[in-house]
């Protein structure tokens, strides 16, 4: 008999995915200890168990996923192969769908970016540097790196009036915070810098001295201390964050830092389920009852990397949630400045 620790490492499900399904009755144990409630599963269970997996891997959906596992047990092998063709179709129509879709976007993005005029950016202002380097600790976890999107690759910098307004996402999460400044003043200036460029000013930023940051067009440079560092943005688009950042108000939770990051050490898989009374805690089961409201309080799925990612090293912070579906707000108490927005994740298997 295999444990369900064994089963989840053998089969890719992974246990919380095993406990969902036993649930649901898709894929139940062969036996389960009356004393303890321990789950243990039947040799011949693991080959059924790896083929649940690709099919959720291929996004069947969990009724079809039924019919298949029936069928397979059942030794009934015309069916099998009729139910695949029949996913199989569907994905290809939703591909074509997304396709024609897509298409009729860029034709819409083409025609704006045909009809927009160049600005030259250009900004020297004087930044201090413990702030900046705050600034900079605070977004640097949410630089994407899929190199389908080499703009999410960078920072933004995003220059106006006496702000200077650091931006990172890797679609997942977003993090901006804020750094003043002095000697600009003027209209607005934005650049994308890239992840390795940044890594070195923030390498600069090591003292109290205040840090000279020049923009001219697609050229950056900072000098501090008598160091210098400079390079090329990334020249493309950076989404517009602040629209990114318009969320109904919501209910802000005060975080208990070091046992969230106990709670979330815990977990080795990609989600796992958060309960929000009065504080924020992390469930024992990530997928037991789903998303929303229930008895013990909302509940809402995230990455637990990504969560810690975003716990500041301070004990003084809050959550804000708005509702199942919409991004968790993650903020330092008291201030506006640099704040953190993760996207939630289904808690459905």
């Amino acid at each position: 008999m295999h444990s369900i620790g064994e089963m989840g490492r053998d089969s890719g499900l992974g246990v919380s995915a095993l406990r969902f399904y036993d649930r649901v009755g898709v894929l139940p144990p062969a036996r389960v200890d009356p004393a303890t409630g321990y789950r243990w599963y039947a040799p011949e269970q693991l080959d059924e168990a790896r083929l649940l997996a690709r099919l959720r891997q291929a996004g069947m959906p969990l009724a079809d996923v039924r019919l298949v596992l029936a069928a397979w047990s059942g030794g009934d092998t015309g069916l099998v192969p009729r139910l695949l063709d029949g996913h199989l179709r569907r994905l290809e129509r939703e591909l074509a769908d997304a396709r024609g879709a897509l298409s009729a976007v860029r034709a819409r993005l083409g025609h704006k970016e045909s009809t927009m005029t160049t600005t030259n950016r250009t900004a020297r202002l004087t930044v201090p540097a413990t702030e900046f380097a705050a600034a900079l600790d605070s977004v640097r976890f949410a630089v994407g790196t899929d190199p389908e999107l080499p703009v999410l690759g960078g920072i933004l910098f995003d220059v106006e009036g006496e702000d200077l307004h650091v931006v990172a996402t890797d679609r997942y999460r977003l993090a901006v915070a804020r750094a003043s400044t002095t000697g600009h003043g003027g209209e607005r200036v934005q650049l994308t810098v890239p992840a390795p460029l940044v890594d070195a000013m923030r390498a600069l930023l090591t003292g109290d001295s205040p840090a000279l940051l020049t923009v001219d067009g697609d050229g950056i440079e900072l000098q501090t201390q008598g160091r210098r560092v400079a390079g090329q943005g990334l020249g493309e688009e950076f989404p517009d964050y602040r629209r990114l950042t318009r969320l109904p108000a919501g209910r802000r939770i005060p975080l208990d830092v070091p046992a969230l990051r106990q709670g979330l050490a815990g977990q080795d898989g990609e989600r796992c389920a958060l309960v929000l009374t009065d504080t924020v805690t992390v469930a024992d089961e990530a997928f037991e009852s789903g998303s929303g409201a229930g008895a013990d309080g909302d509940r809402v799925g995230v990455n637990p990397a990504f969560l810690l990612d975003a716990l500041a090293d301070g004990d003084d912070m809050l959550l804000e949630y708005v509702g199942p579906k919409a991004p968790l707000v993650l903020l330092r108490s008291g201030t506006g400045d640099a704040f953190s927005l993760l996207m939630p994740c289904t808690l459905d298997a």
